[in-house]
């Protein structure tokens, strides 16, 4: 199908974004909209409700899409980044919360192992993360690792409020939960 932007005289299409420019946008974006939040007046609740009203709209939007698409083609959206994380924070992403965050800690977990590290979901408390980190000898900074382990979780589970990262063998709050009672505990919280 031919892009009718592209075709038209004059007009360049969009480039399409990489995955590590889509999440300094992203991550830009949600500065920005903390800086309007933090305003106080009608010129930045208007902001907010033009940005809300947008974001209702390309949700529609997503909404559509979904339902028009095949299997296969929703399957390769959820592979994609930045769709993914559209649909999440729309709330109409088809996986659960705890397998997007199941997937990420996984990954994080290979990347911080080259260095020596290790990266292991502690808990699930509703909309909080709590994540541990340990680092290994060939680590970054210890910020910097915490900085991407929260912006990873935050960019595939956007529907969280926060992530909290503690240290690896600290004591924890209450009692570590794996995962699959988690899951197990989700899966049965939905049956009748």
């Amino acid at each position: 199908m031919a892009d009718p932007v592209a075709d038209e005289p004059g007009v360049e299409a969009p480039a399409r974004l990489d995955d590590p420019e889509v999440r300094a946008l992203l991550g830009a974006l949600n500065d920005q909209l903390d800086q309007l939040e933090a305003m106080p007046g009608p010129v930045s609740e208007l902001g907010l409700t033009v940005v809300a009203g947008v974001a209702e709209i390309y949700g529609q939007a997503l909404i559509r899409t979904l339902e028009l698409a095949d299997p296969a083609a929703v399957e390769r959206m959820l592979d994609d980044e930045l769709i993914a994380h559209l649909l999440a924070l729309h709330g109409i992403h088809p996986e659960s919360v705890e397998k997007r965050l199941t997937r990420v800690i996984d990954e994080l977990r290979a990347a911080v192992s080259d260095q020596g590290g290790t990266v292991e979901l502690d808990r699930l408390d509703e909309t909080v993360a709590v994540v541990r980190v340990a680092l290994g000898a060939r680590a970054s900074r210890s910020a910097d690792v915490e900085h991407t382990v929260r912006r990873a979780v935050m960019t595939a589970v956007p529907e969280l409020a926060d992530v909290t990262i503690v240290p690896a063998g600290s004591a924890s709050a209450t009692a570590f939960v794996p995962l699959e009672a988690l899951m197990r505990t989700a899966t049965s919280a939905r049956l009748p």
